[in-house]
């Protein structure tokens, strides 16, 4: 009986390898894939001479509240940006593309951040009209000065 025992050790240890190695393997065949799917960056709006000509145009301004930091679900602080975006002008306004710059107390860039306003699916903001939009920041740096950043608009979609 001693005989039968030590023979079914190495088949149990045998069974118990091949199957931690199959989940090795699949852990890493999916590893390998999902490091392979790198999410696209929104593609760059035009900047040429029109829509440069239409940028005074489009004014921010900041709501009473302009900031707030809230604690998240995961114990994070983020930090959340309001503001609107008003087309003064004839055309409409399908996208705006515009950099954040975060500052230190020195008036020296800490955060340089490009955003698009309208998110997809979003309506256009036809003339006259205006946008209120929220950004999301889970990770400023500490040196930031607690003051509203600096927005340049980079990009727009016009009709």
């Amino acid at each position: 009986m001693a005989d039968a025992h030590k023979r079914e050790m190495p088949l149990a240890f045998l069974a118990g390898a091949v199957i931690v190695a199959l989940v090795v393997g699949v852990a890493v065949l999916w590893s390998s894939h999902e490091s392979k799917v790198t999410p696209t960056a929104a593609p760059a709006l035009p900047m040429g001479p029109p829509e440069q000509a239409y940028v005074p145009q489009i004014k921010f301004s900041r709501p009473a509240t302009p900031m707030s930091r809230a604690t998240n679900f995961l114990n994070q602080e983020v930090t959340y940006v309001f503001g609107t975006a008003e087309n003064d002008g004839p055309r409409t306004v399908n996208q705006i593309q515009v950099t954040l710059e975060f500052h230190d107390v020195f008036n020296q860039v800490v955060l340089r951040d490009a955003e698009t306003l309208l998110p997809p699916h979003t309506p256009a903001i036809p003339p006259g009209q205006s946008y209120d939009f929220q950004l999301n920041y889970e990770h400023l740096p500490e040196q930031w000065d607690m003051q509203y950043p600096t927005m340049t608009i980079t990009g727009l979609d016009l009709k």
